[in-house]
């Protein structure tokens, strides 16, 4: 009786422990997650998440560019019909849809793969924004998906056509396989990718408690129909196209605890992609890359939850090969969807250059690589990406989307038309908007790091500390952060000195300059017992300068700080808006001028146009006569270059 007496103490002991110190997030049903938040299943002493980032719903994004594209793209969301996104899904489990289905790509034998990212995003801008009308479509969406699952009667939920057939084959392990089609039908794994994100998301962001009992449920469909499969037979299916389904059980696992989703994560590790990046060998050179770097985030989720450091190394090196050789200066990569030759980037500047879905796998995988080790090389990156792609990606009039974002001297942006494209890349487009609060901020344990400046407002509320971000930036040189505090409280303020931040780049608290020694490409540190209403004052001197081509200086991009700066060659009469992204590739480039900069300072030949912050004019080097450079992120519907050759003096 003492002796239970004894161990009843123990128990109530390590249940109040666990109390204060939060319960595991597989022992709880109703814990609000974030998608790259620290995991709470790794290995114990495994020091894997540094630093982390905060929930969305901790941040807000106020005025600027990045808020007006998050409202186009709310109000594109709630534009679409959840009932004809569904429709693809109630006719595979032989329900009569409520709507029509919509065309285009959701016509196709790729059916339904745009639900699951539209559900991520409105699940994410309801967490960005707290819009109410989001959140009854996320939930409206996650019962529907629960009818039919219902009426399949065996967890399975999906609108890939010929699906029933497709399953049963792939179960018998009758596996016919090209790079993007199983047994004839399109990436039905990457269909099924985007169902899986979609109800985690929903999840994690909206806290839908019957979406994970759908996706766990969905899971378990997937186990038991690969489970009789042979690794050799495993292997030849996943070398068509499969999304980052590596990741996505991975996500089950932390979210249920329960081993088998985790083992199954590990037979989509494709072997060929992954040895060689353990080895440390750039071998990416004709690989699909979208069909890629969402292996690679599963390596880096995997990594978190196991520590298996063959994944870091992985991700790691991926990221490395990609962003330090193969990008151009915007961030993006690949033409024709494909990685290239090395040392060929000068002779892979076309109209197919580029491809949205992979800057937002990129920055996704940025992010869980600066959870590890809180480099500024990564937000340098981030922010490139960030303002140079992503922003640029969207019609700032219409909200509508790109596809290919073309590195052909003289070409244009070709954007999606709104109910009759649902390509890809509009999918992941939603997305993108959704989630500007990601990376602006992150913290440690007693640590905050700014990232980015964008306006913006921060609730701390473990912390019980706010934290207001007032910048025009990039149109204004500077950033004022605001600490609102409880209490007074001890912590340290990590602020990033970018790559392009050199002489003038400074740090005031309260009017006082804080002494630091950094370089950019660095974090200055600020630990001191902080009190309601303290400022932060930060410099941020920006500066054109010239940026060869890797594997040409004779090839230079122009950029204002980490602003991309585009020649703007004069409007495209007929606003390019396309059913299929290549709809107008037969359409000439125009003709672009060569820039005879030699060796000149290029503020002498590049000249501010009053008036209109980040718009300049080249003087006298333009042959045969000179440009005007914008911000490519405002280039919509005109003709453009980003690449300039280095002309001859005449």
């Amino acid at each position: 009786m003492q002796n239970g007496k004894s161990f009843l103490k123990i128990d109530v002991a390590i249940i109040f422990l666990l109390f204060f110190l939060g319960f595991p997030s597989y022992l709880t049903n109703n814990t609000k997650i974030d998608a790259d938040r620290a995991v709470s299943m790794k290995p114990k002493g495994a020091k894997i998440v540094k630093i982390q980032a905060f929930d969305l719903d901790d941040v807000r994004i106020l005025n600027g560019p990045f808020l007006h594209a998050m409202k186009l793209d709310e109000k594109y969301m709630l534009e679409l019909n959840s009932d004809r996104l569904l429709a693809p899904f109630f006719k595979s489990a032989g329900l009569k849809p409520k709507a029509k289905p919509y065309k285009a790509w959701e016509a196709r034998n790729t059916s339904g793969h745009t639900l699951g990212s539209y559900l991520s995003a409105l699940s994410m801008m309801y967490a960005a924004t707290g819009n109410q009308k989001l959140l009854d479509r996320v939930d409206y969406i996650v019962n529907e998906l629960g009818v039919v699952q219902q009426a399949n009667g065996d967890g399975y939920v999906a609108g890939i056509p010929g699906g029933e057939k497709l399953w049963n084959q792939i179960k018998n392990g009758e596996l016919h396989v090209k790079s993007f089609n199983i047994n004839g039908i399109g990436v039905p794994w990457y269909n099924l990718h985007k169902t899986f994100i979609g109800l985690r998301d929903a999840y994690w962001y909206a806290h839908n408690k019957q979406a994970k009992e759908v996706l766990v449920q969905l899971a378990d469909w997937a186990v038991n129909l690969t489970n009789h499969l042979s690794d050799a037979q495993f292997e030849k299916m996943i070398q068509c196209e499969y999304g980052g389904m590596n990741e996505a059980m991975a996500d089950i696992y932390e979210i249920t605890g329960k081993r088998k989703y985790l083992n199954l994560a590990k037979r989509f590790n494709d072997k060929k992609v992954f040895h060689p990046l353990v080895q440390g060998v750039d071998s990416l050179q004709g690989l699909h890359v979208n069909t890629n770097i969402p292996k690679i985030i599963g390596a880096a989720k995997q990594y978190e939850l196991d520590g298996n450091k063959q994944m870091e190394s992985v991700a790691s090196n991926f990221w490395r090969d990609v962003t330090g050789k193969r990008i151009y200066v915007n961030g993006e990569m690949g033409v024709n969807e494909y990685f290239g030759k090395l040392g060929q980037l000068p002779n892979r500047l076309a109209k197919s250059s580029g491809e949205t879905c992979n800057v937002f796998n990129m920055l996704k995988l940025t992010r869980h690589l600066m959870q590890w080790q809180p480099y500024a090389s990564y937000a340098d990156y981030y922010e490139r990406a960030l303002y140079n792609d992503i922003l640029a990606s969207q019609d700032p009039q219409t909200g509508m989307m790109t596809y290919f974002i073309s590195m052909k001297p003289g070409f244009f942006k070709t954007f999606s038309q709104p109910f009759n494209s649902f390509w890809c890349c509009v999918c992941t487009g939603m997305e993108n908007h959704a989630k500007y609060g990601k990376v602006i901020y992150m913290h440690g344990e007693n640590s905050l790091f700014v990232n980015l400046f964008i306006p913006s407002k921060l609730n701390w509320k473990q912390k019980g500390i706010t934290v207001q971000q007032n910048t025009k930036f990039p149109e204004s040189q500077k950033s004022t952060l605001t600490l609102s505090v409880s209490h007074p409280q001890k912590l340290t303020l990590h602020i990033r000195r970018p790559y392009w931040a050199e002489e003038g780049y400074d740090v005031k608290v309260n009017g006082k300059r804080v002494r630091h020694i950094s370089k950019p490409s660095s974090y200055v540190t600020v630990s001191r017992t902080w009190h309601n209403g303290d400022k932060v004052e930060i410099s941020l001197p920006m500066k054109l300068h010239v940026v060869p081509m890797s594997d040409d200086a004779n090839k230079i991009a122009i950029m204002d700080g980490p602003i991309v700066l585009a020649g703007d060659l004069g409007d495209y009469v007929s606003q390019p808006y396309a059913n299929e992204p290549n709809d107008f590739f037969k359409l000439p480039a125009i003709s672009v001028p060569g820039l005879a900069i030699q060796n000149k300072p290029i503020d002498t030949w590049l000249k501010p146009i009053p008036g209109k912050p980040l718009h300049f004019k080249t003087v006298g080097v333009g042959k045969p006569n000179d440009v005007k450079l914008v911000p490519f992120y405002e280039i919509v519907h005109q003709h453009y270059t980003i690449y300039w050759n280095k002309a001859s003096e005449m």
